[in-house]
């Protein structure tokens, strides 16, 4: 477990690197240093029917929905602008909070969220608990609590993203990293066995991130930290055939693979 004094070197660095590693998502990618058996596995689309017509995405999360260090809007922005260009009268509710944990998720978006009644929900958290020393068993909680109520609260099909491996991102010190490493598996292995068990739908970024991390600091904004848009461009392009799985075909086939 990490210290508090890691904790809290790691949340000022944590909440501020995730989105930028969440980039390739359709590539062949090679495992390096950890071993395929403690690996996240991507959770199969479950079976669904599509959404039809006007779209009401809700985005729920942290940093990396909010677009800090684009200039252009991140990925949540982009995925909607895909979204809008195939249906017509579509809406973004994006209450993503930079530094948001699963606890802010709870206690400032959730309700807003579900009082707008969406019909697609993206969920991209956990990092920053991690940062803030939450406990793999505090954050299963809250994220459990999360999707039941908003399975219980709307009828949106919902898509979450894991936690992306950042633990070789150059501003986390050395020592820390293999710590850090192992803590992300931890949650990882938490929140897909939570996402299986309320059948929703899971987007890989670890097995992404730990094979591409190292490989393209384009991707970072002047900050050194969060994505530039070329970043986040890049992040809805991978993001968006996960998206477009969910939503029936469109007369222009827009939303197609």
């Amino acid at each position: 477990m990490l210290t508090y004094q890691r904790a809290i070197i790691v949340a000022a660095l944590a909440s501020v690197v995730f989105a930028s590693m969440v980039f390739a998502g359709c590539r062949d990618t090679k495992l390096g240093s950890v071993a395929q058996k403690d690996m996240p596995r991507q959770n199969a689309t479950p079976a669904m029917a599509p959404i039809t017509g006007a779209i009401r995405y809700l985005a729920l999360g942290d940093s990396t929905g909010a677009g800090v260090g684009a200039r252009e809007g991140g990925y949540v922005a982009r995925l909607f602008k895909r979204i809008a260009s195939d249906r017509s009268g579509s809406t973004l509710i994006n209450l993503c909070v930079s530094g948001a944990t699963t606890s802010d998720v709870l206690r400032g978006q959730l309700g807003r969220g579900i009082g707008a009644e969406p019909n697609l929900v993206t969920l991209g958290i956990g990092i920053n608990d991690i940062g803030h020393g939450f406990a793999p068993e505090e954050f299963a909680r809250n994220f459990d609590e999360i999707l039941t109520r908003l399975k219980e609260g709307t009828r949106a099909t919902i898509v979450v993203s894991n936690l992306p491996d950042i633990s070789s991102a150059p501003r986390i010190p050395p020592s820390l990293r293999n710590e850090y490493q192992q803590r992300i598996i931890e949650f990882n292995g938490k929140l897909q066995e939570i996402a299986s068990r309320h059948g929703v739908t899971v987007f890989d970024v670890f097995t992404i991130t730990h094979a591409e991390l190292s490989s393209h600091p384009e991707y970072f904004s002047a900050d050194g930290f969060h994505p530039s848009d070329q970043g986040y461009e890049l992040w809805a392009e991978q993001m968006w055939p996960t998206i477009a799985r969910v939503m029936a075909p469109s007369r222009n086939g827009n939303n197609l693979c």
